[in-house]
């Protein structure tokens, strides 16, 4: 399994792994992402998407310090949303795993792993030596650490389904402690559409 790494700057800053590292994680943005989820990712080290992206512009959007952003492919994000981005979209992989001071974080999105009341013990067994999973594809937040691995869903960062407004996930990671913070939005009236400009940095920031 192989993750899409995409540079968003010339030069990335080293990351020390003696130090806290911020991961960014978010889901099921569907074209669109939340402006205040991007920039509550864009301050993390890294920036991991679960799927159902719907665009490269919500990639582009994401430029996380540590240069560094993790997208999958979710069961929407097919060549009949993506339209003349095909090429991009076959550049994604179906899941992948970070290895991270202190364990492995396993990306899936989650639409194979079972129905709602099984799919944590589905996901639990098909990757037991992940320190953490995140997935998404049900659109609701979810922080299941009772046991490990944890199971994280950062719920919908974009205006589909929010269920109560768009969230992520801030995933702190030391050499040996993990932590989790929520971060959850309230609806917005009128959210604001991609421009044109938009749509063409993106293209330059992928192709």
């Amino acid at each position: 399994m192989r993750a899409l790494y995409v540079d968003v700057r010339p030069q990335p800053k080293r990351e020390r792994f003696n130090e806290i590292m911020k991961i960014g994680l978010i889901s099921d943005t569907h074209g669109y992402l939340d402006s205040r989820i991007e920039a509550e990712v864009n301050q993390c080290d890294r920036a991991v998407h679960a799927g159902d992206i719907g665009a490269s512009a919500v990639l582009a959007a994401l430029r996380p310090r540590g240069g560094h952003v993790v997208a999958i492919r979710g069961n929407n994000d097919t060549l009949a949303n993506w339209a003349s981005e095909a090429h991009l979209l076959e550049a994604l992989p179906a899941e992948a795993v970070l290895e991270l001071p202190g364990g492995a974080l396993v990306v899936t999105h989650g639409d194979s792993a079972g129905r709602p009341r099984v799919r944590h013990r589905n996901l639990r067994k098909a990757y037991p030596q992940a320190r953490a999973i995140v997935y998404g594809h049900s659109h609701h937040l979810c922080c299941d650490t009772g046991v490990l691995p944890w199971i994280l869903n950062p719920g919908a960062a974009g205006r589909t389904r929010t269920y109560g407004g768009p969230s992520c996930l801030i995933l702190d990671i030391g050499p040996i402690h993990w932590h989790i913070h929520v971060r959850r939005f309230a609806v917005l009236t009128k959210p604001r559409r991609s421009s044109r400009r938009d749509v063409a940095q993106a293209w330059s920031f992928l192709k």
